[in-house]
């Protein structure tokens, strides 16, 4: 990410933004914009922005977002090239965001605007820089509750950074962090790793999330991906892994061998006596060894992605009606 997308406030700057990402999210959006502006007047925030981030959605999310900036000047849009993904979209938006502090939130409602009010009145009473919620319960059946405790239990063991776990994406921010965190310069993104490796003063709260209207996008499968990205980006620990790994099989097999030529000798009648067994191990070996040669292989891609320091996100365009009409 080019280093003036983390640009000092402008002297107009707003006291709050809050920012969210748009894929398929039309059907959320009414609802969401109404309850933004429900919280906004109730904590009395008359100087506010609302930034939407379309990330290459399919459906008229954007296009809906375009008439209401022509209706309420406070509202910003800005179009990605193509869709390249939530976490790549939220910085974006964060890039774009102006205010003093900066709400996070996805707009699919499973964690109300009003959650901001919480937020609001935890960072006011403290001295954090990040106030963010996490669930105290997760949502969802039997099997999406222990997936997720499994992911955050699987990736704080092998990463280097801990984060808290089913942490989710609403958070309330201040301009200092936010800035920080758009100098990290991470082409393999995993934004929750990232907000808690840049360190500050990190409160939680508690929240519900709702269940969501529709499927989520989020299979098991594509879970699975997500933690392995995860740790891959924020640890060598699957590296080190690998290394004892193919020792403890280089022991094993030793071993075997040494058990079959003392066999042979004590009965020299068993020709074929082991055979089977190393049939066995070498195949077992050769597996262990192609994981090996993944787990490098991830980290060389990792390397290679980082190392051709493409922008993680592309604008394509960016809408602000003021009362003039004039487009900025």
């Amino acid at each position: 990410m080019p280093a003036a997308d983390a640009r000092a406030p402008h002297p107009a700057a707003p006291a709050l933004s809050i920012v969210t990402t748009l894929y398929r999210s039309r059907a959320f959006l009414p609802d969401f914009l109404a309850q933004c502006l429900s919280i906004l007047a109730e904590l009395g925030i008359a100087d506010y922005e609302l930034v939407f981030v379309d990330d290459g959605s399919p459906d008229d999310s954007a296009a809906w977002v375009r008439e209401q900036c022509r209706r309420q000047p406070r509202i910003r849009l800005v179009e990605l090239s193509r869709n390249f993904g939530h976490h790549q979209a939220a910085l974006a938006g964060l890039a774009h965001a102006r205010g003093e502090r900066v709400f996070l939130i996805d707009c699919d409602l499973e964690v109300p605007p009003a959650f901001l009010g919480e937020l609001w009145a935890k960072m006011q009473a403290s001295d954090a820089d990040v106030v963010y919620g996490y669930q105290e319960t997760r949502k969802g059946g039997w099997i999406e509750r222990r997936g997720g405790q499994l992911f955050w239990a699987a990736f704080n063991r092998l990463s280097d950074t801990v984060v808290p776990p089913s942490v989710v994406t609403e958070r309330l921010m201040t301009r200092r962090y936010v800035q920080a965190l758009l100098t990290l310069g991470d082409r393999n993104v995993f934004l929750a790793g990232m907000m808690y490796w840049a360190g500050f003063v990190q409160l939680g709260v508690a929240v519900e999330k709702q269940h969501r209207h529709g499927p989520s996008s989020y299979t098991l499968a594509k879970r699975l991906a997500l933690l392995a990205h995860a740790v891959t980006s924020f640890s060598a620990k699957p590296l080190y892994a690998s290394l004892w790994v193919g020792a403890l099989a280089l022991l094993v097999s030793l071993a075997n061998a040494g058990y079959v030529i003392l066999r042979k000798l004590l009965d020299p009648a068993s020709t074929l006596m082991g055979f089977p067994t190393m049939v066995a191990l070498l195949t077992a070996f050769f597996g262990i060894m192609m994981l090996g040669l993944g787990i490098v292989g991830v980290y060389v891609a990792k390397i290679f992605v980082q190392g051709q320091q493409r922008p993680l996100f592309i604008v394509k365009n960016i809408e602000h009606y003021k009362p003039n009409d004039h487009v900025d």
